[in-house]
């Protein structure tokens, strides 16, 4: 009945965090549309693809399938986003120094992971601290917004629908990986479950005067795995 429940579990987040990654699809056509990225950050493309490259690198090295699945789609659809803002933005020696500076974290993790081959446990210790660190920095990126929110009690400018999706999508990938007994999945996924409960918090006691503020002009908050 377990087994039952993880393939559902995972069948079931797979698709919501697909559908989560695919919000950059709309971002991206705003660049194509206007010929432009305007003011907006790349960088969240950036850090979702060393994410998504990271958390797959954790996959295949437990062997987890569904892990391995949602990442490796989540790690091309960000590489394809990088590589629009690239087309679009002024910007474009700064943004390869931004990709290289990621890239250069990637290859030197794997590299230094793959020395540990002789300590299969102490390779997925290592790749799993990473992935931790890196998605636990995704999730401390909207602190800055909170307290602008606080400070101007006015939660208009946090975009409603991505934080609850965010909400939803931690909450699934927090029980699988209770099920599998898996801390490097529980402890961030929980991390990011408090920090998406304490933006919903600030809808109550903040109520946004309308729902066309900033945060839903242009949804540029890329969650990661």
């Amino acid at each position: 009945m377990t087994l039952a429940y993880d393939s559902v579990l995972s069948t079931t987040a797979v698709i919501s965090t697909v559908f989560q990654f695919l919000s950059g699809t709309v971002i991206c056509r705003k660049y194509i549309q206007k010929k432009s990225t305007g003011e907006s950050s790349g960088v969240p493309f950036i850090c979702g693809f060393l994410s998504c490259s990271f958390w797959l690198r954790y996959g295949v090295l437990t062997n987890e399938q569904s892990v391995v699945m949602v990442n490796m789609i989540g790690s091309t659809l960000f590489l394809v986003y990088t590589l629009v803002y690239y087309v679009f933005t002024v910007n474009k020696r700064a943004y390869v120094k931004q990709f290289g500076i990621v890239l250069a974290i990637l290859i030197g993790v794997i590299v230094y992971t793959n020395s540990l081959q002789d300590d299969p446990q102490k390779m997925i210790y290592i790749t799993g601290i990473v992935c931790c660190v890196v998605t636990v920095c995704f999730f401390a990126a909207p602190l800055t917004s909170l307290v602008h929110v606080i400070r101007v009690k006015n939660s208009e400018s946090l975009p409603l629908p991505l934080i609850a999706t965010s909400f939803f999508v931690s909450l699934q990938w927090l029980i699988y990986g209770v099920l599998i007994s898996d801390s490097f999945i529980q402890i961030p996924n929980f991390l990011g479950c408090l920090l998406s409960l304490l933006q919903l918090g600030l809808f109550v006691l903040y109520p946004p005067r309308s729902y066309s503020g900033q945060g839903y002009k242009l949804l540029e908050q890329a969650v990661p795995f």
